[in-house]
């Protein structure tokens, strides 16, 4: 491709975007002008050959990486064999991702039900938690994204939900947040403490006889990558149990792989009822996420029917991908190396990053999970403002990296397979554009 040619289509990207794309949480005046043509691992391209390093998995959702070849291939051999089937009917690759989701779950979990995304998945399991108990009221906390449907972005905490409240029997509570604690606490023994005491009087105030169930991002994410304290979903576990309340845990981001391990509650104590996911399941080659299902709640449905289904639900391509990724996944150590990563190469090095910069209010996470939070001042910990972090986030781009950037913070959350070599580059262009860009 000649060089004008590939500026052209990179134009042309541009045009037609412009002209008839219509994006989500944007205001459409302002067309986005990153044009991403193709990838390969952690690395993006323009149509022009313009490289990126892609340390944003684009939504937190490419953990296995760009057009890895093992899952491509997945893909087009299902396509060949099969595109399409109802849901209702049987199908090999559907039986086969489920399989391998369950037996990487707790046990007591082996059924999963098949959705088009992360925000149908939670939208589902509130549903089941509903009938299974005979109970309304879904409890989950403000710093919170669940998705983008009826009763997901209404459980959903952050300010996406207040043009959307239109699903009923939603509480909101806070969680822990020790940098930001909203219960004084000093230490991460207190704010467990405190926060599970703040839950369980909003659950005695609302009536537990009332509570269907309390759901939570297992480490949440899009709110900052908030890592829980030692013995608070442990905490929430008895807390449920105690009133007979289910615990639904939204592994859409934090799952499969991204934290270093399958699951992000396999390091916190803790047996959820149902586990709902996306994203890293199969790196959103395919639209594809989930409810698995406890046997309890399974139950339920076994002479009763579960009034809910989706026509995509387990879609066969979706399937293959899902298959293929968990198995290349397993055979190449990829969960491993998210961990491995971030203990050796992306915690230290964001660490010293926040030695050398006033800025850095905060580093936390793990695995391939992380947050820096940005402060105007250390001493009040005021929140860095919005034209500083654009400021920031245009440089980064500019400079070859895609950052992932909300609030006051860039988020650090490369593909599950990013090496060391390429954390230091990350790492580099974190350490000149905080140096360079004005932020006062």
């Amino acid at each position: 491709m000649t060089d004008n040619l590939a500026a052209d289509l990179d134009d042309l990207a541009r045009r037609l975007d412009h002209e008839h794309v219509f994006h989500s949480w944007s205001a459409q005046g302002q067309s986005p002008q990153l044009v991403i043509a193709s990838g390969r691992g952690c690395r993006v391209w323009d149509h022009s050959g313009r490289e990126y390093l892609d340390f944003s998995s684009q939504l937190v959702n490419v953990n296995i990486g760009h057009q890895h070849p093992v899952v491509v291939e997945a893909i087009r051999e299902q396509a060949e064999l099969l595109t399409t089937i109802a849901p209702s009917t049987v199908n090999l690759a559907r039986g086969e991702a489920a399989k391998r989701i369950v037996d990487r779950a707790p046990s007591g979990f082996r059924r999963v039900f098949f959705t088009n995304g992360g925000a149908d998945a939670n939208e589902n399991a509130i549903r089941m938690a509903r009938l299974h108990t005979g109970r309304d009221k879904v409890l989950s906390t403000y710093r919170s994204y669940h998705g983008n449907t009826g009763a997901a972005v209404v459980s959903t905490g952050d300010w996406r939900r207040i043009p959307n409240e239109f699903a009923r029997g939603h509480v909101h509570f806070f969680g822990p947040y020790l940098y930001r604690s909203e219960f004084w606490a000093t230490t991460p023994e207190q704010e467990s403490e405190r926060a599970l005491q703040h839950l369980r009087r909003v659950i005695e105030a609302e009536g537990p006889s009332s509570i269907a169930a309390v759901l939570l991002e297992s480490i949440p994410g899009t709110a900052g990558v908030l890592l829980p304290p030692p013995g608070y979903l442990a905490g929430v576990r008895e807390l449920c149990d105690r009133h007979g309340i289910l615990l639904i845990l939204d592994e859409v981001m934090a799952g499969f792989g991204r934290t270093g391990r399958w699951f992000a509650f396999d390091g916190y104590d803790v047996r959820p009822d149902l586990i709902t996911f996306a994203k890293g399941v199969n790196s959103g080659y395919i639209p594809a996420g989930g409810v698995i299902i406890s046997e309890t709640v399974a139950e339920t449905f076994d002479e009763r029917v579960f009034p809910g289904g989706l026509t995509y639900s387990g879609h066969p391509l979706a399937m293959a991908s899902i298959v293929a990724t968990l198995d290349a996944m397993q055979a190449e150590g990829v969960v491993e190396n998210a961990r491995t990563v971030g203990e050796t190469a992306i915690g230290p090095a964001l660490a010293e990053l926040a030695d050398r910069h006033a800025v850095i209010g905060e580093v936390r996470g793990e695995g391939v999970f992380w947050a820096i939070e940005l402060v105007a001042d250390r001493e009040t910990r005021e929140p860095l403002a919005a034209a500083a972090m654009g400021r920031l986030k245009g440089a980064m781009v500019e400079r070859g990296l895609l950052p992932f950037v909300q609030d006051n913070r860039i988020h650090v959350v490369p593909p599950c397979v990013v090496t060391a070599d390429e954390v230091a580059e990350a790492v580099a262009v974190y350490d000149d554009v905080l140096s360079t860009t004005p932020v006062g």
